[in-house]
């Protein structure tokens, strides 16, 4: 505030006053807090389980056949009549000249036969079980950050 000025004759009397303004900021904070826990325990199962399951196996046989034949040139190491496999036999023999004698053939055939094999494996299964549990208002832990 200013000291009053004396009145003269000519001038007003003028009184100046200071008027503080005054504006409010809201100021925010966070407050953790406790409200209850957490447990949490896993149990791992065992159990034995049977299945069937399809198993392919493969079975060769083998047949001899005779051929006793000469022939001028070798035949192909190896072909295929079907499902057989021929593999030629040959053996040299001596005469007044060589020649290739086709000795016999060798016929493999190729049967395929499914079984089921029963196999026991063991399989693990897990569960999880969650409990909350709340804390007793008396026991509430507040932190402020």
């Amino acid at each position: 505030m200013m000291p009053q000025q004396q009145p003269s004759e000519n001038q007003p009397v003028v009184q100046k006053q200071t008027i503080p303004v005054i504006e409010e900021q809201p100021v925010f904070g966070k407050q953790v807090v406790e409200t209850g826990r957490v447990r949490v325990t896993k149990r791992v199962y065992e159990e034995e389980k049977n299945f069937e399951l399809p198993m392919l196996t493969e079975e060769f046989e083998v047949e001899r056949v005779p051929i006793n034949q000469y022939i001028e040139s070798p035949p192909p190491a190896v072909r295929y009549e079907g499902d057989t496999m021929i593999v030629p036999v040959l053996q040299e023999v001596i005469v007044v000249e060589k020649r290739l004698m086709l000795v016999e053939e060798v016929r493999i055939n190729k049967r395929q036969r499914m079984s089921k094999v029963s196999k026991s494996i063991t399989l693990r299964r897990e569960e999880v079980t969650v409990e909350r549990t709340a804390i007793p208002p008396e026991n509430e832990q507040q932190v402020s950050s």
